[in-house]
């Protein structure tokens, strides 16, 4: 093989090998998930539903698990997501007492989210919430 036909492979080769990069480096788009779920309303539910118990817990939603409280009528929704941030039992909405309790190990959350009993010392995430036209949206 002559020296100038080696280096045009090897330079060829480079370029090829180049390619992929510049062409992701280009994309707009993003692979993740969460960042698409993150910022926008997303259906868990319907009011209906809601209404029923009083409470709406969706595991594998768009934004994660979460736990939606309340009622179409009353417009002020809490919504969080129901893993225990000390061992990750789902915590129960105790209506009466107005707030969230693990089952586990007795740690208990305001409807804000943040500890009033331990184990436990981080909160729960919480989720804004809203009916509209029928459905039960989320938005972390």
């Amino acid at each position: 093989m002559k020296r100038r036909d080696f280096i045009n492979w090897v330079g060829l080769g480079l370029i090829a090998s180049s390619l992929p990069v510049a062409i992701a480096a280009c994309s707009s788009q993003t692979d993740t998930p969460t960042s698409e779920a993150s910022g926008k309303w997303q259906t868990v539910g319907t009011a209906k539903e809601l209404d029923q118990k009083g409470q709406l817990l969706v595991k594998n939603s768009p934004v994660g698990n979460v736990l939606v409280v309340g009622t179409s009528q009353a417009g002020n929704l809490i919504a969080v997501d129901p893993a225990c941030t000390h061992k990750g039992c789902t915590v129960d909405w105790k209506a009466d007492a107005k707030k969230f309790a693990c089952p586990c190990h007795r740690a208990e959350y305001g409807t804000d989210g943040q500890v009033q009993k331990g184990p436990t010392t981080k909160p729960l995430k919480t989720y804004t919430a809203k009916i509209e036209g029928g459905s039960v949206l989320v938005k972390s």
